[in-house]
């Protein structure tokens, strides 16, 4: 079926094909070697770390109407709730006011669209 010409240039280019697919540009990164969000990163931040509880339009446990300093302190200093998950506290994390403020922004935002 297959000629001995075939045969030598299929064994002669099964492995380049290999070291192709397996190359460092096409692989997904591990979590543990993934780039860390940085908090500065306003949108990127909540995707990563706010979205699974509050949503994505900061619709679940989140109350725009609260006052800013309420908010600063649960984002900072974390706020234990009546019902679990719990809210943590981001400032051990390198979350700065500034950083909490504008996540409090963008939610503000998120929730008015």
């Amino acid at each position: 079926m297959f000629n001995r010409f075939t045969k030598i240039s299929l064994a002669a280019v099964a492995p380049l094909f290999l070291v192709f697919i397996f190359s460092g540009s096409s692989r997904p990164v591990p979590a543990q070697d993934a780039p860390e969000v940085q908090p500065s990163d306003t949108a990127a931040y909540f995707k990563a770390k706010c979205v699974m509880c509050h949503g994505p339009k900061a619709e679940k446990k989140f109350d725009a109407a609260l006052p800013e300093d309420q908010m600063l302190e649960a984002i900072l200093k974390g706020k234990k709730v009546e019902k679990p998950p719990h809210m943590p506290a981001y400032e051990p994390k390198g979350v700065t006011a500034e950083n909490a403020k504008a996540l409090i922004a963008y939610m503000k935002q998120l929730k008015t669209n």
